[in-house]
């Protein structure tokens, strides 16, 4: 797959696993592993550049003595969900039509 494509993917997916409820970066892996694969290393630049572009907010818990960052989907964050439904609508009226059956080709 385009490394583009998938981090794009990547970048709503875990905006998904987000807005279900707050979460920290073990709990997203894990909630996303039955669906795509993607590890912690790969998981935190998604949650830095996120953060940076607004998309989350961090808060910190304690939990077992140690603090524990949760994310939280943001209204612009919410926005880009919404308009991934749109992009989506669109990339399967390309693929319906590069998978055209008697295209010409």
């Amino acid at each position: 797959m385009d490394v583009q494509l998938r981090r794009g993917l990547l970048e709503v997916c875990v905006l998904a696993a987000i807005e279900r409820h707050d979460s920290y970066g073990y709990q997203i892996v894990r909630e996303m592993e039955p669906y795509v694969e993607i590890s912690e290393s790969t998981l935190y630049p998604i949650l830095r550049r996120l953060e940076a572009a607004q998309m989350l907010t961090v808060y910190s818990v304690e939990h077992n003595g140690r603090l524990r960052k949760y994310y939280r989907i943001t209204d612009p964050g919410r926005a880009r969900l919404a308009g991934f439904e749109e992009e989506w609508k669109e990339l399967v009226r390309i693929h319906q039509f590069i998978a055209q059956e008697g295209s010409g080709t």
